[in-house]
């Protein structure tokens, strides 16, 4: 797989019926290893080991439902009341950070209504804090630590 600008961790890969599988710490087991999940691990490992993130207040493959769509967000990270306050939206490393990738976490914004958006695809990443009051959101220079969301 790809280096990516992320810092590296313990990764647990496995091969079952000739397709690489690798260890998901949220979920607690082993997902098929694609582009876009090694980049999910890279940045959850990186939340929960250097931004000091509770892995349990971080969910993979949220379901929700965008009208009759059934859409999932990629990861979403609770306070301790369980009230959603960042999404995270992964991309493969190949695949530039658009104006759609944008568009795809605002409509799940829309109904979780957080206070965090991050779109990364391992290469770029970027942050922006939500201004619900001045209808704008700011991008921010780093993601911040735990303590200071």
């Amino acid at each position: 797989m790809m280096q990516l600008n992320l810092p590296p961790y313990q990764i647990r890969v496995k091969e079952t019926n000739g397709r690489k599988q690798i260890f998901d710490i949220l979920r607690r087991k082993y997902v098929a290893l694609t582009p876009e999940e090694w980049v999910r691990q890279h940045f959850i490992h990186y939340l929960t080991e250097h931004k000091g993130y509770p892995a349990t207040l971080l969910a993979n493959e949220v379901p929700l439902q965008v009208g009759e769509k059934k859409v999932r967000a990629d990861s979403v990270l609770y306070d301790t009341l369980l009230h959603p306050r960042m999404i995270i939206e992964y991309k493969a490393p190949s695949i530039a950070l658009t104006q759609k990738v944008f568009d795809q976490i605002a409509v799940y914004n829309l109904l979780l209504h957080v206070d965090y958006l991050i779109v990364s695809n391992g290469i770029e990443t970027y942050i922006c804090k939500m201004d619900y009051d001045n209808q704008k959101y700011l991008f921010l220079e780093t993601i911040p630590d735990y303590h200071n969301i």
